[in-house]
Order: structure tokens, then sequence, then C-alpha cells
């Protein structure tokens, strides 16, 4: 299974700083990090997405995505992701 961490920041020029402080507290948490934001050099958009690959503790997990949303103009959203299990076919499902 892998926890996906989602972060939208609405106001990047000022919340990007408080989200990379909390952010840079729970490294060792983080295994993977995206950062996306729309538009280049004068046409830089003000809202950016972090997505965030996490390892550890779910209730250490739990609290940096609330720490995170704390954040004016930030929201974040933990999410489980797995590959479901293939399904046994019986012997009369499979002579069909």
């Amino acid at each position: 299974m892998k926890t996906i961490l989602l972060i939208l920041i609405g106001q990047r020029k000022q919340a990007a700083v408080q989200v990379q402080k909390i952010l840079t507290g729970w490294g060792c948490m983080i295994k993977t990090r995206l950062g996306i934001h729309d538009g280049v050099m004068e046409n830089c958009s003000d809202q950016g997405l972090l997505i965030l690959e996490l390892a550890g503790e779910r209730d250490k997990m739990t609290e940096l995505a609330r720490k995170v949303s704390l954040i004016k103009g930030v929201s974040s959203k933990l999410i489980d992701l797995k590959i479901p299990k293939e399904k046994k076919q019986s012997k009369a499902t499979a002579k069909k």
C-alpha cells in the first residue's frame, strides 16, 4: 500500500514558506515529493499542488496533514492506494 498526501496551496507566495518549514520538520517521512504549479516567469500561478509519498506511522501522517491544513489557504488530503488482489477463478469459470 502507498500513502499519498496531496497539498493544495491557494496562496503559494504567502504560504509556501510555512508549508516548507513544516515539511522540513517531517522530512524523514517523505519518500517522494513532486511540486506542480501552472505558469512560468511572469505568468507564474499563485496556486500550487504538492504530491508526497509518505512512509512511517499512520498517526504521524495524519498529524502532518492536519498541521499543513492549519495554514491559511492550504488544504490537504491523505490517500491510501493499493493494488487490488486478483480474484482466483474457479474451475467452472476458467473453462468458459
